[in-house]
């Protein structure tokens, strides 16, 4: 199983990744606060502030401190992928 480096020493699997998105938007933010309501939230963050959301299949919300650009290429490098 291929593991994706999240940041600060935390990893997840990178199979089970749907989606990885910047924490901006209102959706975003309301999914997020659902997630931490119904406990699927992993916070990630190590006290940082959080640069990106990532979505597991497992409907798990995974919370980074990586931006959403930097955590999409090291999905691309294991894959062997080009931007």
């Amino acid at each position: 199983m291929k593991m994706l480096n999240i940041g600060f020493g935390n990893s997840v699997a990178a199979g089970r990744v749907i989606s990885v998105i910047a924490p901006d938007a209102a959706p975003t933010r309301r999914m997020v606060q659902d997630a931490r309501d119904s406990k699927t939230l992993v916070d990630a963050t190590s006290g940082r502030r959080t640069r990106a959301v990532i979505i597991m299949d497992s409907g798990h919300i995974v919370l980074s401190g990586l931006q959403p650009e930097t955590l999409t290429s090291r999905m691309q490098e294991d894959k062997g992928d080009k931007i």
